[in-house]
């Protein structure tokens, strides 16, 4: 097992300036689904690093943001997330660094 983990995380960012800055942060962790929701493989040093870097970004009291645990990336993350209608591009990654 690779000791990654799949997490679906999707905003819900009211200014405009702070919605860019997520997207573009978010992008660094993983991949869009849909506008504002993205799939994210992550071991357990990335996800906090990823809640850091939003942290410093949203305006708390304003803005949302949700972390779904897929758990455990071992194949069966694929069988968790059902789409209708167009489906995102498949992911095939040469290399992960964790």
């Amino acid at each position: 097992m690779s000791g990654l983990k799949s997490y679906i995380v999707s905003y819900d960012i009211m200014d405009q300036k702070h919605l860019y800055r997520v997207h573009k942060t978010m992008k660094g962790f993983g991949d869009p689904l849909h506008y504002s929701v993205f799939r994210c493989d992550l071991s357990s040093k990335g996800r906090v690093e990823l809640v850091v870097a939003l942290t410093d970004i949203i305006k708390h009291d304003e803005d949302r943001i949700m972390i779904i645990d897929l758990g455990p990336l071992d194949g069966s993350v694929e069988r968790r997330i059902e789409f209708m209608g167009v489906h995102p591009p498949r992911r095939d990654r040469e290399a992960i660094i964790v």
